[in-house]
């Protein structure tokens, strides 16, 4: 499903932000990285999302070669990808609908499946009582509920996730990461960038450390 083969990138001399990071993982598999800040995380997910280049390496995504890929042409691999982003990328003169809605707009879907998919990735995350409002008048939580709800709305192969509760509460917290584990048992692969240690031990899946760019250890492989 996610073939990684001696990814490096560098965004400044001499430091690299990855070193020689080889990867493979299946359909269906959950997997943590982990890692102190500056590590790689973050760039290792949009080298994935092919947001960003690799400076070295090959990248197999679902049996294709990502980056032949024409960039007119990425939107077909991102079709198959959701990602919740750190920052969220809300659009907050959307409404909560909206948002969501806007991801089956842009495949050319029509207004009935469009009202059909966003209200039932709503209710998976509870916020359907809330689709009519902006996202400025929901909580944090909420708004991470809704980049989820944005995320899945579209039934992707794949789930990237950067700091997914970085800012929660360990009540909510947990809350995020049990609907992603209910999502994963649909058979969607799932891929979360985290630091918070406590989250893991709880949900345990496969682990994957990165340490100043490098994968230097695995666990429950």
């Amino acid at each position: 499903m996610i073939e990684l083969y001696h990814i490096w990138k560098q965004y400044q001399k001499p430091h690299w932000a990855l070193s020689d990071v080889t990867l493979h993982i299946r359909k269906g598999e959950f997997y943590f990285i982990t890692g102190p800040s500056g590590s790689g995380k973050t760039t290792l997910l949009k080298i994935i999302f092919r947001e960003l280049f690799p400076t070295h390496g090959q990248i197999i995504i679902d049996g294709r070669n990502t980056l032949r890929i024409a960039n007119h042409k990425i939107h077909r691999l991102r079709r198959i990808m959701g990602i919740v982003f750190q920052d969220f990328r809300l659009l907050f003169h959307q409404k909560v609908f909206d948002n969501v809605g806007i991801v089956l707009q842009v495949l050319g879907m029509s207004r009935k499946e469009i009202r059909r998919r966003a209200f039932n990735a709503l209710r998976m995350v509870n916020l359907q009582h809330k689709m009519w409002e902006y996202p400025s008048r929901l909580s944090y939580g909420e708004q991470q509920r809704l980049a989820i709800a944005r995320a899945v709305v579209n039934n992707p192969k794949i789930i990237l996730a950067d700091e997914p509760t970085g800012n929660l509460d360990p009540e909510l917290a947990f809350e995020i990461m049990s609907l992603f584990k209910e999502i994963n048992k649909q058979g969607t692969t799932i891929i979360v960038a985290t630091h918070d240690r406590e989250l893991i031990r709880h949900f345990g899946y496969k682990i994957l450390f990165l340490q100043k760019g490098k994968l230097v250890g695995k666990e429950g492989l």
